[in-house]
């Protein structure tokens, strides 16, 4: 069954004090593009993730959010500038006693001095980290594409109903056509026979105006390759396959076949019927561009 590119998917997975949490956010798009945002201190598991889902998607735009929660005792290291903190307090006891004040500075205060502590992330094990969200990722994107297949069912069903709708279109246009030759046939001996105020008309050479005529406006073959684009578009459907690019092309021939249809018929009934005809491609393209 085919799939939309729109859906949404997100999982948390928590191991040894690390905690993980990656959403996946996909709307249509060309090819596979995939848009990363995380913590800076664990960019190194994109070409993880990127792997992975570039093996269970292909097409569509993702964008990835990577939040990641460190609560291990060794995460992160207080550093005092004891320097920067000395620089403080000595400036500070000069200008007490130059003005008598009293020296009340506690280390409590002294640690919030600017600049004079800082919060170090320890560097990550990224063995631990990489199969974390590995893991989370394939959640996640197990979710994205149980909504992805639920939103493609139901585009399926709308597709197959247009399908059938545009073979309905076509059915009625194989029956006007044989009635537009004949009907040329009779318009064309009734102006002859008009110019030439009842004189005889030359039955050969009608004949031969009239199968000239009938093979510049003949759409049979036109009618057989729709048919054709018909049935592939229905297989098409039924597929597990991506398949997106494949239902673009099949929907660019069947445009093509009622133009075709459209500027050889000289018909108005077959006119109305070819613009009919579009009218459902037009809509069907439209839907094709949200399939995976």
């Amino acid at each position: 069954m085919i799939s939309s590119m729109t859906g949404f998917g997100r999982a948390t997975v928590a191991s040894d004090g690390r905690e993980i949490t990656i959403e996946l956010k996909s709307v249509n798009h060309r090819y596979l593009d995939l848009a990363f945002r995380m913590p800076r201190h664990i960019g190194f598991i994109e070409d993880v993730l990127r792997q992975l889902l570039s093996e269970q998607l292909s097409r569509g735009h993702v964008d990835i959010y990577v939040n990641y929660r460190n609560t291990r005792m060794d995460a992160r290291t207080v550093v005092i500038d004891e320097a920067l903190m000395g620089a403080y307090l000595t400036a500070a006891r000069k200008a007490a006693a130059q003005y008598e004040l009293k020296d009340d500075i506690s280390l409590s205060t002294a640690m919030r001095f600017p600049d004079v502590t800082d919060v170090i992330e320890a560097e990550e094990d990224r063995d631990a980290v990489a199969a974390l969200a590995r893991e989370a990722a394939l959640r996640a994107v197990t979710a994205l594409k149980r909504m992805r297949a639920g939103e493609g069912e139901r585009l399926c069903n709308d597709l197959l109903n247009r399908v059938t709708t545009v073979e309905s279109i076509a059915a009625k246009i194989d029956t006007r056509a044989p009635f537009v030759v004949e009907e040329y046939r009779t318009k064309l001996s009734e102006r002859i026979e008009s110019m030439l105020g009842g004189v005889e008309v030359d039955r050969t050479r009608l004949a031969t105006e009239v199968a000239l005529f009938a093979d510049k406006a003949s759409i049979n073959e036109e009618l057989v390759r729709l048919a054709s684009h018909v049935t592939e578009m229905r297989k098409v459907l039924g597929s597990d396959e991506a398949a997106g690019r494949r239902l673009d092309f099949v929907v660019q021939e069947m445009n093509r076949e009622f133009n075709t249809i459209g500027s050889k018929a000289n018909d108005a009934e077959i006119t109305n019927l070819v613009i009919a005809g579009k009218g459902e491609i037009e809509k069907i393209r439209e839907q094709v561009q949200n399939i995976e």
